[in-house]
């Protein structure tokens, strides 16, 4: 399978660059290994001070680990960013369109874009917001959405992340990372801000607070508490918005208010950035064992005293069976070709898609409907005969929770690894802000690298790690 490689284009390793890589090129060509070697140990040094970690639950040799963090960066043009730009918009209004109608009218389960069962039957369809839209419109203020490259100018959406997307602080913390260590190399290049994004997170979030509290709306940032994966994360990000940190039993519901308890008393809170899952939110109306959330939430939140990002019930917009449905809800929704496209689907809840599937298992990547993290899935021409035995069993006994895909050739980007600089695998996660006044995108997003040789995966919780992304202003 031939990968189409970001510096060199089709054949890794030509003497002819492609655009925006030039400047890359030459610096690499003119540093020292040992001194990449000596930036990446102090790299990982100033990770560690700084304390951002991620946990493996079930992992007990390893709780907590360090992202592993390649040094040299993944670049992209200014034109080919603002093709990717205009998708993501796109994508994303489609995505809200979809959520508002599922809770609503439901004309696209009348027209046929989308079975019933599908929106029905999803554990992540919430019967609680049905009649009941979100303050301004909004479901999914927040979405990561992955993309993976397969040639020049093809770029395939893989997921929609439209719950809690995490990996912000990465991106972040990388870009400060790199700018610390390669100022010569930053000198060379035009490269686009990515600072911006929290200030842009910000203004999204007040832009949807309750019409009451526009004008100076009391954001909190909604935790699990210390022991979640993602808790380095929440706390970057409350401290950078400026915004406080709270768990459940910080927070309270008088008279379908939401307070926090604070030592000059209960100051009413307005916006919820939470970053728990619906089903921890409210004990009174979710799971009522639940010690994460904050009884009588929704009721708040139904009263419109206080708006929740993103919206409870936004997951029913993405699992991979609705995934595959994308194509025909973009052009539902925004009545336009979609510009971002999806990777080919076989739903092996139709019969004639299991047959093809059973049958070319080897050359097949499966994966869980609501599968996440790298998980849960069978790559086909990397698994042992015994893996996909086992997996077409799990196929048969359950076809619905499964979609299948083609094992795409991802890119490749040059990569700092024990032997030298190798290309690797990578996706990317943009984020994107959609808010009551605009869609707000920070160019760039979270580039993710698979660092084994050959590995298609690149989820941290499978030994990936993550990159800098560049996007140049020439």
């Amino acid at each position: 399978m031939q990968t189409f490689d970001e510096m060199y284009g089709a054949v890794s390793g030509q003497v002819d660059v492609r655009a925006g890589y030039e400047a890359l090129k030459r610096w690499l060509d003119e540093t020292p290994g040992d001194l990449l070697h000596t930036r990446r140990q102090q790299a990982e040094l100033l990770f560690r001070r700084i304390g951002i970690t991620f946990a493996v639950y079930g992992d007990e040799s390893a709780e907590e680990r360090l992202i592993p963090f390649d040094i040299i960066p993944r670049v992209l043009t200014r034109s080919e960013w603002a093709t990717l730009e205009r998708g993501l918009v796109q994508r994303s209004r489609a995505l809200n369109a979809y959520l508002a109608d599922i809770y609503g009218p439901r004309d696209c389960v009348r027209a046929g874009i989308v079975p019933p069962e599908l929106v029905l039957q999803n554990p992540q369809f919430r019967l609680e917001m049905v009649g009941h839209p979100p303050p301004h419109g909004v479901y999914t203020h927040i979405a990561g959405i992955d993309l993976v490259r397969t040639d020049a100018d093809e770029f395939y959406v893989l997921e929609d992340n439209c719950r809690t997307p995490s990996g912000v602080s990465y991106m972040l913390e990388n870009r400060e990372v790199m700018m610390r260590l390669f100022p010569d190399l930053f000198a060379r290049c035009r490269v686009m801000p990515v600072e911006g994004y929290t200030e842009a997170l910000l203004a999204t979030l007040r832009s949807v607070a309750p019409p009451r509290a526009q004008a100076n709306p009391n954001i909190v940032l909604l935790t699990p508490g210390m022991y979640n994966s993602a808790f380095y994360e929440h706390s970057f990000l409350a401290d950078k918005l400026g915004v406080e940190l709270v768990e459940g039993s910080d927070l309270f519901v008088q008279d379908c208010v939401v307070f926090m308890r604070t030592t000059e008393g209960p100051k009413r809170v307005d916006v919820i950035y939470r970053r728990i899952d619906d089903d921890w939110l409210d004990p009174l109306v979710f799971l009522p064992y639940s010690r994460l959330g904050v009884p009588g939430l929704m009721g708040a939140y139904h009263a419109g005293n206080v708006t929740i990002c993103n919206a409870p019930g936004a997951g029913a917009a993405d699992d991979k069976a609705i995934y595959s449905y994308m194509p025909e809800i973009v052009r539902f929704f925004t009545g336009e070709e979609p510009i971002l496209k999806n990777v080919p689907s076989w739903r092996c809840r139709e019969p004639d898609a299991l047959g093809h599937v059973l049958e070319n298992l080897h050359e097949l990547v499966v994966k869980e409907v609501n599968g996440s993290g790298g998980y849960g899935m069978l790559v086909g021409p990397t698994s042992t005969r015994d893996e996909i035995e086992t997996f077409r069993a799990r196929l048969k006994a359950t076809p619905e929770n499964f979609i299948a895909q083609p094992t795409l050739a991802l890119s490749t980007c040059p990569t700092f690894v024990e032997s030298g600089v190798a290309p690797r695998h990578v996706d990317l996660r943009p984020f994107v802000l959609t808010g009551s006044d605009e869609v707000r995108i920070t160019p760039g997003g979270l580039t993710r690298v698979a660092l084994k040789e050959g590995s298609l995966v690149v989820n941290s919780s499978q030994g990936g790690g993550t990159k800098d992304t560049w996007v140049l202003d020439e």
